[in-house]
């Protein structure tokens, strides 16, 4: 495949950052998409230029890191993780434009590199929980109905990889803090502190100014993990509740 890369290019969050457009031959359909951003990487180093600096981990879907903009569309044109995109899912001689999260709470630290540290600061704001430590308790000591285990598994495979915040036009980071409330809310370990954990969740995401949700749906559609929409139903209901006990 033969492709027209036009990339995001910024030296760091105070510079002017501009769009620089690259062409790249022999790259192959069973490539990911960072494996192709790698072969780029190569061909500018043996060019005596800089390469571009992006995001990577575990490249298995797991971690959440490879935050980029494919084509307006976050993750790219399928709803995987960008690590797990493929470049068969595009076209030869197309022309891909590919940028950093767009956010005021997810500045940019390096070309497609942006800072992700207030997804962090709202974890922390959700404290601990009164469960005692040391040998592991008997399993039946603490049952969880099964409806509510298996809900609050399937919040926990969010990965905080950001997407929902690039795909929302408001910039609002409901959905992944609507699966981290939803995830402790619905087991009984979690519920001596649900109150006031979701009030300081939800103060923490106010002040790292994400936006407001006004239920436009894009964050879902765009999240790799398939988390619902209505966590952030949850979200609200569980501070409506904790607002009116006074937390």
């Amino acid at each position: 495949m033969k492709l027209t890369l036009k990339i995001w290019r910024q030296a760091n969050q105070d510079a002017k950052g501009a769009m620089h457009t690259y062409e790249l031959d022999e790259v192959s359909e069973d490539m990911s998409f960072l494996e192709m951003l790698d072969v780029l990487n190569e061909k500018l180093n043996a060019d005596g230029e800089e390469p571009i600096a992006f995001d990577s981990d575990c490249r298995e879907g797991i971690c959440g890191m490879c935050s980029l903009m494919i084509n307006g569309e976050a993750h790219g044109p399928e709803v995987t993780t960008t690590c797990q995109l493929h470049m068969r899912s595009f076209n030869d001689g197309e022309t891909i434009t590919i940028e950093p999260w767009r956010a005021q709470a997810f500045p940019v630290i390096k070309d497609l590199v942006v800072d992700r540290s207030a997804f962090d600061r709202i974890i922390q704001m959700g404290g601990f929980i009164s469960v005692n430590t040391g040998a592991a308790p008997d399993a039946a000591t603490m049952p969880v109905p099964k409806d509510k285990a298996d809900r609050s598994f399937d919040m926990a495979t969010c990965i905080g990889c950001g997407a929902c915040v690039a795909a929302c036009p408001n910039g609002s980071a409901s959905l992944f803090l609507g699966a981290k409330i939803t995830h402790l809310g619905e087991l009984p370990q979690g519920q001596a502190e649900r109150n006031e954990r979701v009030v300081n969740m939800a103060a923490q995401h106010d002040h790292e100014h994400f936006g407001g949700c006004t239920n436009i749906g894009e964050c879902s559609a765009a999240c790799p993990k398939e988390i619902p929409l209505d966590v952030i139903s949850q979200l609200n209901k569980d501070l409506r509740t904790a607002m009116k006990q006074g937390r």
